[in-house]
């Protein structure tokens, strides 16, 4: 079967899945599909164990087909970041800017550090030796926020504006700084290199401001397109051409392409709305997006859900996935209470923020990704064939799985206590 034939098979899985939830279980589309890929993959586990071998191994073979890292660091990642910026209100960020950017700098860097260390000294405690620059590994590719699971789970819950401005803002910014990260402590532990601060500048300085200016002048560019025509359906097709060839371009000249999809995201979603779509583009644009959105979130967690084919699982990952979880958590807990701890002195906000910002800090296919990016064949367990990949792999797909289902799924009751305070807050200041 070619990978076009694997998709579309991936595709109707996911429409079928969504269009059983709608009628039946009335969840969040997203946390539908993970929680429908996860039984279906089950499902091929047990089948595997009873007589249908041949089920699994094809389904893992197509899976590997696919190349979930390429697809969607090299794919779709360009639509769906795209898609995430036209919803975001350039004035909300301009009230937001000092909060988003400590979270998705400072956060991030604290995050990154606390689990590696915490990682590591547990290990040791335990008896496993896991490697301290393989745990901050783990801790670069974990902290930043997936945009994508977030905008597809908490936005659409409507939290209050300063919450959902924050939340939306660090994780579609924190890749950037995250992916700076991650690729220089992935250099030290694969390369053999000793980055010097030097060279992490100017990685950070190239990636991520060049990604901003980079988005900034496609963002540009795009306008001025799109002013120029009052065509409809030319409008829309022109914003395609941003996370198509603009976001491979971006790969080209060695910039963050996830950055300048969001820039151009904002600036197409904001000063284009306003002075240069025509009044039925102006209608259209967002059902467009939204529906793009959608089909390609639905592929995306649907392969989430199926990538548990594609590992084996031994009683050390076990160990390793059960301590991930928890320690995931406090560390986005404390990165989130030091950073309000310091936004206290300059502003009042509401008093679930802290809650909401740390159980909403959803972790998805990004953080997948990353992990699978990480080279096989550094065993840390010989006897058993275990290596540093399937560690980190397992370890990130346990965080992500409970990021998606339980966190996703149990956030509402939270965002409604903060939004009924807000509202008892505003009426008391009209009092």
């Amino acid at each position: 079967m070619s990978v076009y034939a694997s998709l579309c098979f991936v595709a109707a899985a996911a429409m079928l899945i969504a269009f059983i939830n709608s009628k039946i279980g009335k969840m969040q589309s997203t946390i539908a599909i993970t929680a429908g890929s996860l039984i279906l993959s089950l499902i091929i586990i047990v089948a595997g164990k009873n007589g249908f071998e041949s089920l699994g191994h094809e389904a893992a073979l197509q899976l590997d087909k696919i190349d979930f890292n390429s697809f969607l660091l090299k794919g779709i990642l360009g639509f769906l970041l795209f898609a995430g910026g036209l919803g975001i209100k350039l004035n909300n960020i301009r009230d937001q800017k000092w909060e988003i950017t400590v979270l998705a700098l400072g956060a991030t860097l604290f995050s990154t550090f606390f689990i590696g260390y915490a990682l590591f000294y547990i290990c040791q405690y335990i008896g496993f030796q896991f490697d301290l620059i393989y745990c901050l590994l783990f801790g670069a590719l974990i902290s930043p926020t997936d945009p994508i699971a977030v905008l597809a789970i908490v936005k659409k819950l409507d939290a209050p504006k300063r919450i959902s401005t924050q939340i939306e803002g660090e994780s579609l910014f924190n890749d950037g700084f995250g992916l700076v990260i991650f690729v220089t402590l992935f250099a030290i532990a694969f390369s053999g290199e000793s980055p010097s601060f030097a060279s992490v500048s100017e990685l950070f300085l190239h990636e991520a401001i060049g990604g901003i200016i980079y988005g900034f002048a496609l963002g540009l560019v795009f306008h001025y397109l799109i002013s120029a025509t009052d065509d409809h359906s030319m409008e829309l097709l022109l914003t395609i051409g941003i996370p198509t060839a603009g976001y491979v371009f971006a790969d080209i000249i060695h910039v963050s392409g996830p950055l300048a999809m969001v820039v151009a995201g904002i600036m197409i979603g904001n000063w284009t709305r306003k002075n240069g779509f025509s009044k039925q583009s102006k209608e259209n644009l967002d059902h467009f997006w939204e529906l793009v959105d959608e089909f390609l979130n639905g592929i995306l967690f649907l392969l989430i859900g199926l990538s548990m084919l594609q590992y084996g699982f031994h009683e050390e990952d076990w160990i390793l996935m059960v301590i991930a979880i928890p320690l995931v958590l406090i560390a986005r807990y404390l990165s989130i209470r030091i950073s309000y701890f310091g936004f206290g002195f300059f502003r009042e906000y509401n008093p679930y923020s802290v809650k909401i910002l740390t159980w909403g800090g959803l972790r998805g296919g990004l953080a997948l990704a990353m992990a699978m990016a990480i080279p096989s064949g550094v065993m840390i367990i010989p006897e058993k064939n275990i290596d540093v990949r399937e560690i980190i792999l397992v370890m990130t797909y346990s965080v992500v799985f409970f990021s998606i289902l339980v966190q996703g799924s149990t956030i509402t009751p939270l965002i409604n206590k903060a939004k009924a305070y807000q509202k008892k807050h505003e009426e008391t200041q009209e009092k």
